[in-house]
């Protein structure tokens, strides 16, 4: 039985679970209705170490097949990601000047194609991937390497037709979700810290509302771990922020929904499409509110653009270098340019708007 046959035969028993579960609550004692609960977040661990089997190839052999490969500058990546013929390619090449092949057919793009754009000075590395099908996650078509490269990205657009948003929107979350890309959240507050005796101690900051320490040790016995300090400090922490915990190979990426041809569409649907937390309605056809969408980029990346001054001269506003926010030091300022820098150096001049300082490599 191979991967994805095991995968859907747990789903299938977790269906299955969750029927006998709700009519449990009506005929059944509580305590057996925990332990239907208790079955179920066991199915749920082993649906995710199976799921961790697709992430990556295991052993010897072909792997995934032909790989989709770029070179990554250190602006890290942006991804273009949706179902074929939204769009994303129309949007890449005017965005970037990059000619990525278009076309009224499905799969024009078979490769990643990268560009740049310029926002405030800045380059911006954005990379057109090929279009995704419903069950990527599971190998349909080149899905799996494209979501392989998405999970590299700092951030993903998701472009959606106008024309049904929401559908496609839950589909490409659901792949995304499957291979351990979390879209717009932060890595579960939850420490699992393993120890060779003393059995599980769990303690918690917070009241436990969507799970219980039954449901805890059930999950730590799936992945067999006996004995494990756990710190909750996460309200409303379920099963599956656990497991994300255990597996350790979670990705947490912001995401901006781009809802592309809304030239298509009237006034009274564009103002409904504005409710889509985290969305830019635009039209790369028209180029309509394309200006909001780089906007909208720049601020959800969090960045800042740090500028050199050479000694004697005027600063060189033409190439800034591009950090983080929270990550704003002198050594990652160094670090960006050359790892070399940051170990020569014994101190910088920083210049703050109006005044300058003496900084050393670990000041912001």
């Amino acid at each position: 039985m191979t991967t994805v046959q095991k995968i859907k035969e747990i789903e299938d028993e977790m269906v299955s679970a969750t029927d006998l579960g709700s009519d449990a609550v009506l005929s059944i004692a509580g305590q057996e209705y925990v332990l239907v609960r208790s079955t179920s977040r066991q199915l749920k661990a082993k649906l995710a170490k199976l799921r961790r089997e697709l992430l990556g190839p295991t052993g010897g052999g072909g792997g995934w097949g032909p790989r989709i490969r770029c070179r990554k500058n250190r602006y890290s990546y942006r991804g273009f990601v949706g179902f074929p013929s939204v769009g994303k390619s129309t949007l890449m090449s005017k965005l970037t000047g990059t000619h990525s092949e278009t076309s009224e057919i499905d799969f024009t793009t078979l490769t990643t194609v990268p560009g740049t754009l310029k926002v405030h000075g800045a380059p911006i590395q954005i990379l057109d991937l090929p279009g995704i099908i419903e069950g990527a996650n599971d190998g349909r078509g080149r899905g799996r390497q494209v979501i392989a490269v998405a999970r590299t990205c700092n951030l993903i657009f998701i472009v959606l037709d106008v024309l049904k948003p929401l559908g496609d929107k839950k589909l490409i979350e659901t792949e995304l979700e499957g291979f351990g890309i979390r879209l717009n959240k932060k890595p579960p507050a939850i420490l699992v810290r393993k120890k060779d005796k003393g059995g599980i101690a769990i303690t918690n900051t917070v009241p436990l509302t969507n799970i219980d320490q039954d449901e805890i040790k059930a999950v730590l016995s799936e992945y067999k771990i006996n004995n494990a300090d756990i710190a909750i400090r996460q309200p409303n922490a379920t099963a599956d922020d656990l497991v994300d915990v255990i597996e350790g190979n979670r990705v947490y990426i912001p995401a901006l929904y781009v809802l592309n041809k809304i030239d298509a569409i009237s006034i009274e649907e564009l103002d409904l499409l504005y409710k889509i937390p985290m969305s830019v309605p635009i039209s790369s056809r028209e180029w309509m509110n394309i200006d909001e969408l780089i906007e909208k980029m720049w601020e959800t990346l969090n960045l800042v653009r740090v500028y050199t001054k050479p000694r004697g001269l005027a600063p060189d506003y033409s190439s800034p270098v591009v950090l983080r926010r929270g990550k704003c030091t002198v050594e990652d300022f160094c670090s960006s340019i050359h790892k070399e820098i940051a170990k020569q150096m014994k101190y910088a001049i920083v210049w703050a708007r109006v005044q300058s300082m003496r900084e050393g490599r670990k000041s912001g």
